[in-house]
């Protein structure tokens, strides 16, 4: 049986290699971490021709060889890594039709390190509109290889690309650019040093800024071969990349001609109204008005729909399975706090759906332009925006994302200020709190609870770039930097790519805020139903006495005295009446103490802990959302969630860092505990502050 044939899919960015992965693998996908290193690992799947099997490996987008971030670190040290499991069979370097000139440099390098290279052209439905032709049979003759070209769009070129996938071992062999001739006594030397090996393979061990760790180990040594200085090797790498434009320069105006006259360059008159200095923002807060009304206007009825399905789902297991543990288990604990997630799935996907657009239009990248006008004035690289934009789906890929900022201090600010950013895990405390106690109305066509929830988030991202203002002054020694961001060309997003983003996000939200919900959800539920005290076993008998001399109750009113007198003095009761006096200042009962410590694993944990709690001893068929507007606080007599309640939750979530991953990450980001502590303490004692203020003020 043949074995699985290793296909690596490698290109600059935004040359459309995700469409082409999602082309191949379909739902055949899988997403991870590489192991000891916090880059994502995007695999799939297919059959080929002949009936092999190919696993597909989508790698994180590279300019060159020359790595200038841990990305593109990443690729090199694979590349260079040949017992890898991961090590290819075959290279699908992904070229944009419209940059092709550039994308080569990539594949030219590619190809000198011996790794059979396929040459993908995509866009290739585009070609027409610029005006561009192709000379395809001059393309395979000078770069010795196969070219394709693919529409992902019109699914043009995807069974080519298989079949010549099938066949690879054909694929010629030889190099595009001899680096010996850039510095012949510098290479003639280093090859002397290391007989064994490839030229090429050593000058890229050797050029590289930081030290490979993760390549064959008889390359391990190269790494410290300094035969030149930096400065010196940076300018024979300079030298590298004037031979490949001149190798690609000599047949490229011949294969690549453009007809300026049919070209329809809607482009620049678009980029001059979307980046515009007043009009570009304005857009901008227009889209993101829209994006929030159609998350709360769209979802409300699957909302609904999931919210009664769990609480109906609830009660037909307390009345049908036998009374017992397993069942009060399963009916106070496990269902209501999964429920308590899946409920905001339809919002969630919605966010997701909405970003994806934006990504796959190629708008998003005029948002990072349009706000680095902004950033800098603050002390923040450009190339801060993509880890406080990327933020709203998770801090914990932001964080990582500010890998690609090569400056330090703006490294680290980014990295401490991103939390703000409202994350996809605060939008269902969010969502439940701002339908408590916002008015579901709308006034001048502006729906009040979705306007609520933009100003949460420009409130998020205000409150990051004011924290990177500070922090710019409190950190010395600040160097200056550049940012440069590609703008893709515009395009229809395919439907394709947004349906599997969307999938893929929200499965993954909601499968990893699934375990952790599910094991806390029993962790409460054990808390809750049981207690070590007599006022917890003899409930019944305390409760029935104290009522004896009052009105008659029914027995469903008796019951949820009973259940909310054992709930009280249950361990869980007793842990949240010990940290009511910390929180009462902002308005805060010991139920909501709980759901907040507990919302330190994940904030999405918050809504869960209290529909467990609130399911605890309850029998009746209402929806989480309805017991928590009925809740009363006994001391003042007044609804538990009221306005001032509510808003104080709102900003303390807003502010506070409630989320160990992120912890962990910033500690491995900055290979200190210091700075995520400092994080840790400035954004929670900040939060406090300003919840407590908002509540008093309020009420």
């Amino acid at each position: 049986m043949d074995k699985t044939l290793r296909v690596a899919l490698i290109g600059n960015p935004n040359t459309g290699k995700t469409s082409l992965f999602n082309a191949l693998t379909g739902l055949n996908q899988k997403v991870g971490n590489y192991p000891g290193i916090t880059v994502e690992k995007k695999q799939g799947s297919c059959h080929l021709p002949s009936g092999k099997k190919a696993r597909i490996l989508d790698l994180p987008g590279t300019y060159s060889l020359n790595a200038s971030s841990a990305d593109e670190q990443l690729v090199v040290e694979l590349l260079l890594n040949r017992s890898h499991s991961d090590f290819p069979d075959v290279a699908v370097v992904v070229a944009d039709v419209e940059n092709l000139k550039r994308n080569l440099i990539l594949y030219t390098q590619i190809k000198d390190l011996g790794i059979p290279a396929v040459l993908v052209i995509n866009m290739a439905d585009r070609m027409e509109r610029q005006g561009i032709t192709l000379d395809i049979a001059l393309l395979e003759e000078r770069l010795q290889t196969k070219v394709v070209l693919v529409s992902t769009r019109k699914k043009q070129g995807i069974d080519q690309l298989r079949g010549l996938l099938d066949s690879h071992e054909q694929q010629a062999s030889g190099q595009c650019v001899d680096v010996s001739d850039i510095d012949n006594s510098y290479f003639k030397h280093l090859q002397e040093a290391f007989p064994k090996e490839d030229i090429y393979r050593l000058w890229l061990v050797v050029s590289q800024s930081n030290d490979l760790k993760r390549i064959d180990s008889d390359l391990l040594p190269v790494n410290h071969y300094s035969e030149r200085n930096t400065s010196e090797i940076k300018r024979l790498q300079q030298k590298e990349t004037i031979a490949r434009y001149v190798f690609i320069n000599r047949f490229m105006k011949e294969a690549y001609q453009v007809d300026l006259t049919k070209a329809k360059d809607w482009r620049s008159i678009l980029d001059r109204i979307l980046t515009h200095k007043v009009f570009g923002y304005l857009i901008f807060f227009m889209v993101m008005l829209l994006i929030f009304q159609a998350i709360y206007n769209w979802s409300s009825i699957p909302m609904d729909w999931i919210d009664q399905g769990f609480a109906s789902l609830s009660e037909w297991t307390q009345n049908k399975l036998p009374e017992g543990a397993f069942t009060s288990l399963l009916a106070e604990g496990i269902i209501p706090g999964i429920g308590g997630i899946v409920i905001f799935v339809p919002q969630i996907a919605f966010l997701f759906l909405f970003v994806s657009l934006l990504e796959e239009s190629g708008y998003m990248s005029r948002i990072v332009f349009l706000m680095d006008r902004v950033m800098r004035r603050f002390g923040l690289s450009g190339k801060s925006v993509v880890p406080l934009i990327s933020g709203t789906a998770c801090a914990i890929p932001a964080v990582m994302a500010a890998r690609n900022i090569e400056n330090w201090k703006e490294r680290l600010i980014t990295i401490l200020v991103t939390p703000f950013t409202t994350c996809s895990a605060r939008l269902p405390v969010y969502l439940i709190i701002i339908a408590l106690v916002i008015p579901d109305e709308t006034v001048a066509g502006i729906n009040l609870q979705g306007l609520t929830l933009m100003v949460l988030y420009l409130l998020g991202f205000g409150m990051a770039v004011f924290s990177a203002f500070i922090l710019d002054r409190v950190i010395k020694n600040r160097a200056r930097s550049f940012f440069v961001v590609e703008m893709p060309a515009y395009k229809m997003p395919l439907f394709k790519n947004v349906a599997y983003t969307v999938f893929e996000k929200t499965k993954s939200f909601v499968w990893v805020a699934g375990k952790i919900i599910l094991a806390i959800s029993i962790v409460l539920w054990f808390l809750a139903s049981n207690g070590y005290s007599d006022d917890y076993h003899r409930a019944e008998e305390i409760v029935t006495e104290q009522v004896a001399d009052n009105p008659p109750m029914s027995d469903l009113e008796l019951q949820t005295a009973i259940a909310s007198y054992k709930l009280k003095h249950s361990y869980l009761g007793v842990l949240g009446h010990a940290i009511e006096p910390v929180i009462r200042p902002l308005g805060y009962d010991w139920k909501i103490g709980i759901a907040l410590v507990s919302s330190f694993a994940a904030r999405e944990v918050f809504v869960g802990t209290l529909a467990t709690i609130y399911s605890v001893g309850s029998e009746e068929e209402e929806t989480i959302k309805e017991r928590m507007a009925n809740d009363v606080n006994l001391e003042t007599g007044k609804k538990l969630f009221d306005f001032p309640t509510g808003i104080s939750l709102l900003l303390f979530y807003a502010f506070a860092l409630q989320c160990m991953s992120t912890l962990a990450i910033v500690k491995k980001e900055t290979n200190s505990w210091k700075w995520p502590l400092i994080q840790l303490v400035m954004m929670s004692g900040f939060a406090y502050l300003v919840a407590m203020g908002a509540y008093q003020v309020l009420s």
